[in-house]
């Protein structure tokens, strides 16, 4: 019989998605489910890109350019303008979703044995991809004990080696909820530009950020422009996560040229997406200070629901949607494995994401899952009840 690749084997399972088939079990046997495991939110896709897909008149649904039709790519720089980034549309280039943005500018700027900086925990599937690549993830840790906030620099610049060629950073932060702050960064650009390295930057939460405190682009960084790989997305931004559009940016032509060339292989991102996201630049205002309204208020009540449970800690995320809790659990994957198999409150269970997955060092985030505040209030509150209840009688608990 053939074998499997190397790599196929290799590949790790998504922390976020690899416990459905329990959860399919569970809604079988007429548990209702409550989803904290995935990004996913509930919030209404803005009305002007369902009316864009309503009136779609298109008699052809035809590729396109590679690098991402040409009107999307003008209303996105003047989009970046807007908020203080300054780039053109050759500087922009559509993917499909942030997941290929990341891929094709990892292909187009590193070979394989080269390393990646990454403060842990992380976006899972940065694992997937920097394996995809045949890159080595190199972690420093960040500690729920401070918030999850950057490590020291000088922990990081004690990771590089001569195969380091980067440093990923995901702001706001996926899975922590931090927000780094503009001194942070700075002090990032310090090493990066005296070891010459790619700063990859994955901004895709950037609308969601919270207690007065403003999102700053590692695009605004002086002194690096020719490092700097934006990776961005409107899956959540818009909350149109199935549409697949997302882009590399960056002041970098040989970047953009090398990027183009693997987007030439495989064509063009989705036609029908790319009108949908062209039209979602047209979102007002409001809707996104109702959105803001609504993750604050699901954010305040779940963190101190969380924290009122015995033995508990839930830092206060200060971005994105999104928490890594502390549980007084044994082990997250039994502890996640067993609320969808063996527990049941009121025909209720929660699925949650293990952080191990999150992480890269072995033996982190063994007593830690991710939680996602994308339920509404009232959904939230039921989930939160089921989840102190099955605290309570979890026979690994600590």
């Amino acid at each position: 019989m053939p074998q499997i690749s190397n790599k196929g084997l290799a590949m790790p399972s998504s922390p976020i998605r690899k416990l459905v088939p329990f959860a399919d079990k569970a809604k079988a046997k007429g548990i209702k489910v409550y989803h904290l495991n995935i990004g996913q939110p509930d919030i209404q896709t803005p009305q002007v890109a369902l009316d864009a897909l309503k009136h779609c008149d298109e008699k052809v649904i035809a590729y396109t350019h590679s690098a991402g039709n040409v009107s999307l790519r003008k209303k996105m720089a003047q989009y970046y303008q807007n908020i203080g980034i300054d780039v053109n549309e050759n500087e922009i280039m559509i993917t499909t979703g942030g997941s290929e943005a990341i891929t094709i500018a990892f292909l187009s700027t590193l070979n394989p044995g080269d390393e990646i900086i990454i403060p842990e925990p992380f976006y899972a599937n940065y694992n997937a991809f920097a394996l995809m690549c045949g890159v080595t993830v190199k972690t420093v840790t960040s500690i729920i004990e401070n918030n999850f906030a950057l490590p020291p620099i000088s922990e990081i610049e004690k990771a590089i080696t001569p195969r380091t060629k980067g440093i990923v950073i995901v702001n706001p932060n996926n899975p922590t909820g931090y927000l780094y702050s503009q001194e942070e960064l700075e002090q990032l650009a310090t090493i990066v530009k005296k070891h010459d390295l790619y700063l990859y930057a994955d901004e895709v939460y950037r609308e969601f950020c919270y207690d007065g405190l403003k999102h700053f682009s590692t695009m605004q960084l002086k002194g690096i422009e020719q490092n700097v790989i934006l990776f961005d997305s409107v899956s959540k931004r818009y909350s149109e996560c199935g549409l697949r559009v997302g882009a590399i940016v960056t002041h970098n032509k040989e970047v953009m040229t090398a990027a183009l060339k693997f987007g030439m292989a495989r064509l063009c991102a989705p036609a029908i997406g790319q009108i949908l996201a062209e039209a979602s630049l047209d979102t007002p205002a409001e809707y996104f200070q109702n959105v803001y309204n609504e993750y604050i208020a699901r954010r305040n009540y779940m963190v101190e629901a969380l924290n009122k449970m015995p033995g508990v800690v839930c830092p206060m995320p200060k971005g994105a949607f999104y928490a890594v809790v502390k549980l007084p659990i044994d082990d997250a994957d039994k502890f996640a494995q067993w609320l969808l198999e063996d527990f049941e409150y009121n025909k209720q269970t929660v699925m949650v994401a293990p952080a191990s997955g999150f992480y890269s060092t072995p033996g982190l985030g063994k007593d830690e899952v991710r939680i996602a505040y994308v339920l509404e209030i009232d959904e939230l509150k039921g989930a939160m009840e089921t989840l102190a209840k099955a605290l309570e009688v979890y026979p690994g608990r600590k």
